[in-house]
């Protein structure tokens, strides 16, 4: 009998059920994409601002330090103290080496022409296999740095190199440099310094300089966390527990924290206007999709609450029939609570692929060529019973006055009032 009510009120009522499913389809609808958007939102947004460069610097501790006699400098102006490329690869064995995304040392020196000119130059990783053991990933300048305009090609050979846009030099030109030959493969346009340098591998840079090994700086780009309060803190004043989870979280400067224990003799620390500027646009983005869910659930409860309202009015010779032959308010309550929920459980289905295949249709919009946006819906499954959840919560929250009041009426009144 119970299945049947079920079915009879789904087959009569259509139209009521529709318009409740509709409002509950078009809520989860939007969940589902802002949700969706919110799992991918923090790496995409850090790939639209990596035009701001790396977040993290590595410099040697060294450096740091003031060596004055008599109160004058004599701290030579290179710094005199370099880190070593060999230890590069620890950055792969940090706790958040998957966040790290990106690696770019560099060692600037300064080269004698055959002409006797001098001409500044940097050592550089254009296209480097970063590996420690079964982690790898190739990287180096150009990803760091994409807002670089090359002419050309990035020198592949160890006896090649690219100029800067204002190094008065040319492609195809043969530069000798310490009786070593560098032929120029491109020219690269940067809006800075870097303009009027040569940039050459490395490990040529280290073998021209007589530093083996040697780099003066890395640029290091990794997702992190927006920074909070919390993030500030100095570590070693921290409890242990706190420091774990200080420590667990991708903040930059845990990151940093991390880098400094891994590498002997390194200072690292985060570059604050890219990170603060990365929080901001992510904070802003998360409190607009939070609102937007809000929103539109909301919504859906006011429309689900209408229509039950009607549907509950309609029904009232129904309700009162069965209150007189016996039916509990607990059983009555219950039909009508299954009827809300099967309705939620099936629009909020509908509503979790139709906001799945929204979201990868807005990735595509907002992020076009970030190269994380496909064609089609991409489907989360961990968010179905997710939205499922939040549709059987609104379905219920909205319909939930209508049935109490109608539990409330005289089943007698009812009955003489539609005799």
């Amino acid at each position: 009998m119970f299945f049947r009510l079920l079915w009879e009120s789904f087959r009569r009522q259509r139209r009521r059920k529709a318009l409740a499913g509709i409002a509950i389809l078009l809520g989860t609808t939007a969940v589902t994409a802002m949700l969706a958007l919110a799992t991918t939102i923090g790496d995409r947004i850090h790939k639209e601002l990596a035009v701001y460069g790396a977040n993290i610097v590595i410099t040697p501790k060294a450096d740091l330090l003031d060596v004055k006699i008599g109160g004058v400098d004599i701290k030579p102006s290179t710094g005199g103290a370099y880190l070593k490329a060999s230890d590069l690869p620890k950055l792969k064995a940090i706790f958040w080496a998957n966040n790290i995304t990106g690696v770019s040392p560099e060692l600037p020196i300064t080269l004698n022409l055959a002409s006797g000119q001098q001409l500044p130059a940097t050592g550089l990783w254009f296209h480097h296999n970063l590996a420690n053991g079964g982690s790898s990933m190739i990287t180096g300048a150009p990803p760091l740095h994409p807002w670089w305009k090359l002419t050309g090609a990035w020198p592949s050979q160890p006896n090649e190199a690219v100029a800067g846009a204002a190094a008065g030099l040319h492609i195809g030109d043969t530069v000798q440099a310490d009786n070593t030959p560098l032929r120029i493969t491109g020219l690269v346009s940067t809006g800075d310094a870097t303009d009027k340098r040569l940039l050459l591998p490395l490990e040529t840079a280290q073998k021209l300089a007589n530093l083996p090994g040697a780099v003066s700086r890395v640029d290091v780009s990794a997702r992190t966390k927006p920074e909070d309060a919390f993030a500030r803190k100095d570590p070693d004043t921290l409890s242990p527990q706190q420091h774990e989870i200080w420590y667990c979280r991708p903040y930059a400067n845990s990151i940093a924290y991390q880098i400094r224990e891994a590498i002997p003799g390194a200072q690292a620390e985060q570059v604050r206007r890219v990170e603060q500027n990365e929080g901001n646009v992510l904070e802003r983005i998360s409190g607009l999709m939070w609102l937007i869910s809000a929103a539109a659930l909301l919504a859906a409860g006011f429309a689900v609450s209408a229509a039950m309202a009607t549907a509950i009015l309609e029904r009232r010779a129904e309700i009162g029939l069965m209150r007189s032959l016996g039916a509990s308010k607990g059983a009555i309550a219950f039909l009508f609570y299954s009827e809300t929920g099967l309705l939620a459980i099936f629009a909020g289905t509908i509503g979790y692929l139709f906001g799945s295949g929204l979201a990868a249709w807005l990735g595509a919009r907002i992020f076009a060529g970030d190269g994380a946006a496909s064609i089609g819906p991409i489907l989360n499954p961990v968010l179905l019973p997710v939205v499922v959840a939040l549709a059987l919560a609104v379905a219920i929250a909205g319909s939930t006055p209508s049935i109490r009041t109608s539990l409330e009426m005289d089943p007698s009144t009812i009955l003489r009032a539609d005799a």
